[in-house]
C-alpha cells in the first residue's frame, strides 16, 4: 500500500508525523473548556407574565388566550404550552429545530407588543427567557444566621453578595429565594378611611402625583445651560405620611390619617429552609461557552472570600456545586479510559507473546486518543462526558486496526520471510479489509453525528469523536506500525533462555492453535449443516425480539444514576398559605434528615417566580456513595413511602435533579370543555393508581382552589355613581396590592413603594364587604363613601388552581412516576387497562413525558441507523466488487441483539439512550469480524484458486486469532465502562453491558453463521447466472497456502 510503503522508507517522516499528532493533541486537550454534557441550545422560549390579584381563568381568557393567538402566527412555531394559575401566566413555545433562537425570541417580544393594547394594563411586562436544558445553577448557596431575620439577611445577599458573584467572568445570572426584601409599605386603614372619607383610588393618585423626580426642562445662558428638576421625590416614611391625599370640609387629611407608611419589607411569598432554619438561597448559573468547572471553581473561591467579610454569626454554605461533580465525572471516564487501555494490551500481550509486538500496537492507543482532541477543538465540543465516553468506547476499536495488522505480519514471519518484506506484504494484504472495517465504522457513526434536533447535538460530540479517532488509528496502523514491525523486529530468543511468562504464553499460543485446528472442523460441520446454521440464526434473532416484546427487557429514557441526590415535591391543597406549607415542607424535610446513615442535609423553597405558596422543593443532599451502602433509587422508594404519610399534601419523589421535576409518565387529555377534561381525566387517573409500579400519581389541574366572587348590583351601584370598573380601581390596590413608586433608600437602592391594606384588615370577608368606596352620585359630596357590601354581594366557590393548554386547546394531564418497574411495562400496563374507557367526542389522548422524549430522541437516531447501514452496504460493495457479497456480512448485524438483550436482562438494565448508543456502535464494529473472514476467503478463491468451501474453512482458521483477539481486547475495554465505579458510571454502565453482550455473542455467532451463509448466497448467485446461461466468475488457479514456520517468542 502507498501509505504503508512510504512510512517503511521514510521512517523519520512516520515517527515526526506521529509526534506532530501527538503533542497537537495534548495542546488541545488544554484548550478545551470541561462540562458534564454538551451544550445544548433547543429553540425554546418560555414567557412569563404576573398579572396580580388575577384568578386562573381570568388570566386564561384575557392572557393565555390572545397571546396564544398571537404567537401562533410566527414562523416555525412547533408547539405552544402554557398554564394559567393565581395572577401568573407561563407560555412555552417550541420551534422547529431550525430557528434561529434570537429570532425566535424577538418574533415573540413582537407578537406580544402588538397585542398589548388587548392586553389588560394591570399586568406586568412579560419576561421571556431562552430556555436551555443545561441552564440548571452550577452553585447553589445557603445564607443562615441564628441571630439575623430574614429580611436582615436580604440585605446582607442583595446587593452585596449578588454583586460580588455577578463579577466573576462566565457568571451570566445570580438569583436568590426566601428573599424578604426591604421597600416602602402603605398600609391603609378602611376604617380611617371610610371615617376621613377618603377612598384607595385617591390615595394611589396622591402617590403617583407627588411622589416623583424628572427632569422638565433646561434653562439656557449665554455661555452655559442646566437642566431643571423637579425634586418632589420622598425621602421616607415621615414625608409619606404628611403627604396630603385628600380633604374635607376645608381640612387638608395627610396620608398619615388613614394609612401607615413604614420601611418594611414585602408580604413574604417564598421561603428558603436550610436544615429547617430560615436561610436565603443563592443560584447562580453560567454563561454559554465557559467551563463548569472552572466558573465553579472561582465561585467557591469567592464564597470563601466573602465568608470572612460577613458579620459573626452568619454563614454562607454551599448546598450543591455542579463543578465537582462534572469534574468527578470526566475524571472518572479518564480513568476508564485508562483502565480500558491497559486491558487491552494486556490482551495483546497474551495472544502476541512479545512486549515489542504489544508496544508497536499499543501505540496506536496514545496517538489516537490524542490526535482525537485536535478533532474535538476543532469542532468546537467541550470536554465532556460524551466526547470522553465516545473515546472510552473506541478504545477497543482504535487497537482492532493495530491488532489485525501487526498479527498478520506476524504471520508473514512466521511463513519464513523477513521482517522488512513481511511488514510490507502483511499490511499489503490485509490493507484493503482493514480499511473497509474502519470505513463501515465511519459510515454508521458520521450519519450520527449530523442528526437533525436535539438529538444532533447531543450526540454529535460522541460520534464524530468516535469517526475521527478510528480514521487516526487507521492512519496509524497503515504508517506507524508497518515501519516499527520492519525496523524492531523480535529477537529470536533460544528456549532455555526465554522468561517463565513467555514459555507460559507459548504453551497458551499451542494451545490456541489447536482450537484453529479443532475450529476448522467446526465450520466444516456448520457448512455442512446450512438449515441448522438458518435456523440457529433466526432462533437468536426471534429470542433478541422477544425479550423486550415480553418485558422480560424494560425500556426508559435515560438510565438510573445516583447523582447523591433526591428532591421532593410538595404541594399542598389549593389556597393553603405560606405558614401551612411550611409545616408540611419541615415535616418532609425532617423525615429526610432523620436518616443520618444516608442523608447530609436538606435544602427547602417555598413559591418561587409565580409566588404559589402551595408548591415546594425540598433537596435532599445525600453521604458520598463510599459512605453510604443504600443506593439513591432505593433510598428514593423508601422516602416515598415514608412521606406518603404525611396528612394534608402531595409529596413526590424524585431520584435527582438533573432532568427536573417532570413526571416520568403523563398523558395528555386535551379538548375544548374543561368539565368534560376533568370527568374524564377523573377516570383516567383511577386506572394509573391501579397499575403497578405507577407512583406519585396526581392530575396537572391540582384540584379546586376556594375563591371569593364579588357581585356588582350594576343599577344600585349606578345610582350612586359607581360602576364596575371603579370599584376594580378599589379593590385590585386592597387587596392585590400596587406599585404606586419608587423610593430611594439610605444606602441609595432603589426600593418599591407598595400601596394594600394592612395585613389585619384583608383577612375575612367582612374587610373585603367593609371597603370603602367614593361615591360619585349628584347633589352629595365628593367625599362621600360607602361601603363595597350595600352596591355587591359577596359569595364563595371553587375555581379550578391551574388551566393548562397544549396547541391552544385545554389539557390535563394524567401524571405519575415508576418505581419497582420499567417505564415501558408500566405505560404499556396503563394503555391496556385504559383500552377499557370510551373517550368523549372531542378529546383527545397522547403522550408527553419521557414517553414523548423517547419518541423524539429514538426515531431520528434509528432513522440514522438505517442511513448507516445503507453508507457501509455501499461501502463493503466497494471493498468487495460484489452486490452480493456484502449482505453474508450485514447478516452479522442483527446476530448481535441477542447479546445485547441477554446482557440487559441479566444485568437488569433497560432499553435506554445509553444502550441504545450501544446497538450504534455494534453496527460497526461486529461487522468487521465478518469483513476479515469474508475478504480472506475470497482473497483464497480468486489469487489462489482455492474452492469455496476450502477457502472459507482456511479463512476461519487463520483469521481465528486476530478475530479473538479484537473481540477480547474490545471487550476488555469495555470491562471499566460496564463495572465501573464512582461519579456517572451507573450512568454509562448500561452501554459497556451491552456492547459486551452484543460483542460477545455476534462473534460467536459470525464464525459459525457468516460462512455458512456467504456459501449459501454463493450457490445461489451461481444458479441464477447459470438460469441465465452464464457462468460464475472465473477464480485463480489452485495454489497451496503457506505453512507457518515456527512461533517467535522473545
Amino acid at each position: 500500500m502507498l501509505i504503508s510503503d512510504f512510512a517503511i522508507k521514510k521512517p523519520l517522516i512516520t515517527v515526526v508525523s506521529m509526534l506532530a499528532l501527538a503533542v497537537s493533541g495534548v495542546f488541545a486537550l488544554f484548550q478545551l473548556k470541561t462540562d458534564e454534557f454538551p451544550e445544548v441550545s433547543p429553540p425554546v422560549v418560555m414567557t412569563t407574565i404576573i398579572y396580580p390579584g388575577a384568578s386562573p381563568d381570568q388570566v386564561e381568557r384575557e392572557l393565555l388566550e390572545p397571546i396564544e393567538e398571537a404567537i401562533q402566527g410566527i414562523e416555525g412555531v412547533d408547539k405552544v404550552i402554557s398554564a394559567a394559575s393565581d395572577g401568573f401566566a407561563q407560555i412555552t413555545t417550541f420551534f422547529v429545530f431550525e430557528k434561529d433562537l434570537q429570532v425566535a425570541t424577538q418574533d415573540i417580544r413582537d407578537a406580544i407588543s402588538a397585542k398589548r393594547q388587548d392586553l389588560p394594563q394591570e399586568m406586568e411586562e412579560p419576561i421571556l427567557k431562552r430556555f436551555n436544558p443545561t441552564d440548571a445553577p452550577i452553585v447553589s448557596l445557603a445564607l443562615f444566621s441564628e441571630r439575623m431575620s430574614p429580611a436582615q439577611l436580604t440585605l446582607l445577599a442583595d446587593p452585596g453578595i449578588v454583586r460580588e458573584l455577578r463579577s466573576i467572568p462566565g457568571v451570566a445570572n445570580v438569583q436568590i429565594s426566601g428573599a424578604v426584601k426591604r421597600e416602602m409599605s402603605i398600609d391603609i386603614d378602611p376604617q380611617q378611611m371610610q371615617a376621613a372619607g377618603v377612598t384607595v383610588p385617591q390615595v394611589v393618585g396622591a402617590l403617583q402625583g407627588q411622589n416623583l423626580a424628572t427632569p422638565v426642562g433646561r434653562l439656557s445662558g449665554s455661555m452655559e445651560e442646566r437642566t431643571i428638576r423637579l425634586k418632589g421625590r420622598l425621602d421616607g416614611p415621615d414625608d409619606f405620611n404628611n403627604m396630603v391625599v385628600g380633604g374635607r370640609d376645608g381640612a387638608l387629611i395627610r396620608l398619615g390619617q388613614v394609612a401607615t407608611a413604614r420601611d418594611g419589607t414585602e408580604e413574604q411569598r417564598t421561603l428558603a429552609l436550610y436544615n429547617g432554619k430560615e436561610a436565603i438561597g443563592i443560584d447562580i448559573t453560567k454563561t454559554t461557552g465557559y467551563s463548569t468547572t472552572d466558573v465553579a471553581e472561582k465561585l467557591i473561591a469567592r464564597v470563601t472570600a466573602l465568608q470572612e467579610t460577613l458579620p459573626a454569626g452568619v454563614t454562607l454554605d454551599v448546598v450543591k456545586n455542579s463543578g465537582e461533580r462534572v469534574e468527578a465525572s470526566v475524571l472518572n471516564v479518564q480513568t476508564t479510559i485508562i483502565e480500558g487501555a491497559l486491558l487491552t494490551v494486556l490482551v495483546v500481550f497474551l495472544f502476541l507473546n512479545s512486549w515489542r509486538s504489544t508496544v508497536i500496537t499499543g501505540l496506536a492507543l496514545p496517538v489516537s486518543v490524542l490526535a482525537s482532541f485536535v478533532a474535538v477543538w476543532a469542532f468546537g465540543f467541550t470536554l465532556n462526558t460524551m466526547s470522553l465516553l465516545g473515546l472510552s468506547l473506541a478504545i477497543g476499536i482504535l487497537i482492532d486496526d493495530a491488532i489485525v495488522v501487526r498479527e498478520n505480519i506476524v504471520r508473514h514471519v512466521e511463513m519464513g520471510k523477513d521482517h522488512y518484506t513481511a511488514a510490507r506484504e502483511g499490511t499489503d494484504e490485509i490493507g484493503l479489509a482493514v480499511a473497509a472495517t474502519t470505513f463501515s465504522i465511519v459510515s454508521v457513526f458520521v450519519p450520527i453525528g449530523f442528526l437533525y434536533g436535539e438529538a444532533g447535538q447531543w450526540f454529535k460530540p460522541f460520534a464524530l469523536t468516535i469517526a475521527c479517532s478510528v480514521l487516526v488509528s487507521l492512519f496509524v496502523s497503515f504508517s506507524l506500525d508497518p515501519m516499527l514491525s520492519a525496523y524492531w523486529p523480535d529477537p529470536h530468543v533460544p528456549e532455555d533462555k526465554k522468561a517463565w511468562i513467555t514459555k507460559r504464553l507459548d504453551r497458551f499460543n499451542i494451545w490456541f492453535n489447536g482450537l484453529a485446528d479443532r475450529y476448522r472442523k467446526v465450520i466444516a460441520w456448520a457448512l455442512d449443516h446450512p438449515k441448522s446454521m438458518v435456523l440457529l440464526s433466526v432462533a437468536s434473532f426471534a429470542f433478541a425480539l422477544f425479550l423486550p416484546i415480553s418485558g422480560i427487557v424494560g425500556g426508559a429514557f435515560m438510565p438510573e444514576d445516583d447523582r447523591g441526590e433526591l428532591v421532593f415535591t410538595v404541594e399542598t391543597p389549593p389556597g393553603s398559605n405560606l405558614d401551612y406549607t411550611r409545616l408540611k415542607v419541615e415535616e418532609a424535610s425532617r423525615m429526610a434528615r432523620s436518616d443520618t446513615a444516608n442523608v447530609r442535609y436538606t435544602f427547602a423553597t417555598i413559591g418561587g417566580a409565580s409566588g404559589a405558596v402551595d408548591n415546594a422543593n425540598v433537596y435532599v443532599r445525600l453521604k458520598p456513595k463510599h459512605d453510604r451502602v443504600t443506593s439513591a433509587t432505593e433510598l428514593g422508594a423508601l422516602f416515598r413511602s415514608t412521606v406518603n404519610k404525611i396528612g394534608g399534601a402531595k409529596v413526590a419523589v424524585y431520584t435527582s435533579d438533573f432532568m427536573g421535576q417532570q413526571k416520568q409518565i403523563q398523558i395528555q387529555i386535551r379538548g375544548s370543555n374543561q368539565e368534560t377534561l376533568d370527568k374524564f381525566a377523573a377516570e383516567y387517573l383511577k386506572i394509573v393508581q391501579g397499575v403497578p409500579g405507577a407512583v406519585d400519581v396526581g392530575l396537572s389541574t391540582k384540584g379546586q382552589k376556594p375563591e371569593l366572587n364579588v357581585s356588582v348590583e350594576r343599577s344600585l351601584a349606578g345610582s350612586m355613581g359607581l360602576t364596575v370598573g371603579s370599584v376594580a380601581q378599589s379593590l385590585r390596590p386592597a387587596f392585590a396590592g400596587i406599585e404606586v413608586g419608587d423610593w430611594v433608600d439610605p444606602t441609595g437602592e432603589t426600593r418599591k413603594v407598595r400601596l394594600r391594606l394592612d395585613a389585619d384588615s384583608r383577612t375575612r370577608v367582612a374587610d373585603l364587604t367593609s371597603l370603602p368606596l367614593a361615591v360619585g352620585q349628584q347633589g352629595l359630596p365628593s367625599s362621600t363613601s360607602l361601603p363595597l357590601g350595600q352596591i355587591a354581594t359577596v359569595t364563595s366557590s371553587l375555581g379550578p388552581a391551574i388551566i393548562s393548554h397544549l396547541d391552544r386547546d385545554k389539557v390535563v394531564n394524567v401524571e405519575a412516576n415508576t418505581e419497582g418497574r420499567a417505564l415501558s411495562e408500566v405505560t404499556a400496563d396503563i394503555v391496556a387497562r385504559a383500552a377499557s374507557l370510551t373517550v368523549p367526542p372531542g378529546v383527545e389522548i397522547s403522550a408527553g413525558g419521557e414517553v414523548e422524549q423517547q419518541a423524539q430522541v429514538f426515531t431520528p437516531i434509528l432513522l440514522a441507523l438505517g442511513v448507516a447501514i445503507m453508507l457501509m452496504y455501499l461501502v463493503l460493495v466497494v471493498q468487495f466488487g460484489s452486490f452480493l457479497d456484502p449482505l453474508a456480512i450485514l447478516i452479522s448485524l442483527p446476530l448481535s441483539l441477542i447479546g445485547v438483550m441477554s446482557a440487559l436482562a441479566i444485568t437488569g438494565q433497560t432499553i435506554n439512550i445509553m444502550s441504545m448508543i450501544a446497538m450504534i456502535l455494534l453496527a460497526g464494529i461486529v461487522a468487521k469480524n465478518a469483513i476479515l473472514l469474508i475478504d480472506f476467503a475470497k482473497f483464497a478463491r480468486e489469487k489462489n484458486g482455492m474452492p469455496l468451501r476450502e477457502a472459507l474453512i482456511e479463512a476461519g482458521a487463520i483469521r481465528l486469532r486476530p478475530i479473538l483477539m479484537t473481540t477480547f481486547a474490545l471487550i476488555a475495554g469495555m470491562l471499566p465502562v460496564a463495572f465501573g465505579s464512582g461519579e456517572g458510571a451507573q450512568f454509562r454502565a448500561p452501554l459497556g453491558i451491552a456492547v459486551i453482550g452484543g460483542v460477545a455473542t455476534s462473534t460467536l455467532l459470525t464464525l459459525l453463521v457468516i460462512p455458512t451463509f456467504y456459501e449459501i448466497l454463493d450457490i445461489g448467485r451461481a444458479r441464477m447466472l447459470r438460469l441465465f446461461g452464464m457462468t460464475p466468475p472465473h477464480t485463480g488457479q489452485f495454489k497451496a497456502m503457506p505453512t507457518p514456520a515456527p512461533g517467535i517468542g522473545d
